[in-house]
């Protein structure tokens, strides 16, 4: 690991790899820094993802760590916990400080946050131990896998109503767990009720499971409903303290008045408010599969080279106003920094 790169990626997951890919591809000198915590770890693959359907995310990962090794990419395990700015260099402005957990400080011209967001889940005990498995989120992501099954939705904002019909579709035999009444107007009572999903009022006091295989929940009657798989929205709070020094925090992320996590705020090409700072995955969009997180990745990597290619040209041309020549700015690349 040197002092001083072109850019360093917060994040070794789909995004951060994607946007470390592009980059090494474009010869730009890159540091990747990856705790090893992605969000769909405890998936047991990875769906949605043309070319690479169903594979393992620690599979994926892998193979993307070696893609990118290919391209003179760097990537260190650890986690980020510091951030600041320095001057940059030159006519170029931009600069960033990071601090590992190790302890090390390096230095680079752009960031890349790909940090990824955490599931902050329900408090239904026994609820987390199945997280990935028998408790799924998106109907997306996991919803083949228990297409035809005992299948019951937990209710647990306004939106899960909504939640229960995309699940209906997968399934002819879905139970909604409204937690409370208030959830579920008159409405979507009859929107389920019309779809002949079971509707149950009511707290669910846990959810059982008969070692690592998810067998129902049971009711705060006591009465135990018997499942297949349980659906359950988590709110999704992107990693982000580590920007603090930047003064970067994630914005609340509404559905209606419905809060659902948060998120860094970019624009279309993954640019933060801070300049030279480029966010993508989600950390930036919670509700991005691995595919679109992949891709966002890649918009945001290219959008960094382009980026470095005006200030490498502003140097270029401040060299040959002041007599040092047209040339001084021809070595910008892997080695520039």
């Amino acid at each position: 690991m040197r002092d001083h790169y072109d850019v360093i990626v917060a994040g070794g997951a789909a995004a951060g790899l994607s946007a470390a890919l592009i980059l090494g591809r474009s010869r730009r000198s890159v540091l990747v820094v990856d705790a090893g915590e992605p969000r769909n770890a405890p998936a047991e693959g990875a769906h949605n993802y043309l070319g690479r359907e169903g594979a393992p995310p620690t599979e994926l990962y892998r193979i993307g760590r070696d893609e990118v090794a290919a391209y003179g990419v760097e990537v260190v395990a650890g986690r980020i916990v510091a951030t600041s700015t320095i001057d940059g260099d030159g006519p170029d402005p931009v600069g960033f400080s990071v601090t590992l957990d190790s302890g090390a400080v390096v230095t680079a011209r752009r960031l890349v946050v790909a940090s990824g967001a955490v599931d902050v889940l329900p408090e239904v005990p026994g609820l987390a131990e199945q997280w990935g498995r028998g408790v799924v989120h998106c109907p997306f992501c996991h919803g083949w896998e228990v297409r035809d099954q005992r299948i019951g939705v937990l209710v647990t904002t306004p939106n899960g109503a909504h939640h229960a019909l995309m699940f209906r579709a997968l399934s002819d035999d879905v139970t909604a767990f409204v937690t409370d009444p208030a959830l579920v107007d008159d409405t979507a009572l009859a929107g389920l009720t019309a779809r002949g999903i079971r509707i149950v009022t009511g707290p669910v006091a846990r959810v059982l499971s008969s070692g690592d295989v998810l067998r129902g929940v049971e009711l705060g009657s006591g009465d135990v409903v018997e499942l297949d798989a349980l659906a359950a929205a988590s709110t999704v709070e992107a990693r982000v303290g580590f920007l603090s020094g930047l003064g970067l925090v994630a914005e609340d992320q509404l559905m209606g008045d419905v809060r659902f996590g948060s998120a860094l705020q970019v624009d279309a090409v993954g640019q933060t408010s801070v300049r030279g700072v480029y966010a993508a995955g989600n950390v930036a969009s919670p509700m991005a599969t691995v595919i679109a997180s992949a891709a966002a990745g890649t918009q945001a990597g290219a959008a960094v080279h382009g980026d470095l290619v005006q200030a490498d040209l502003a140097a270029a041309l401040a060299g040959a106003g002041t007599g040092a020549g047209a040339g001084a700015g021809a070595g910008a690349g892997r080695d520039s920094a």
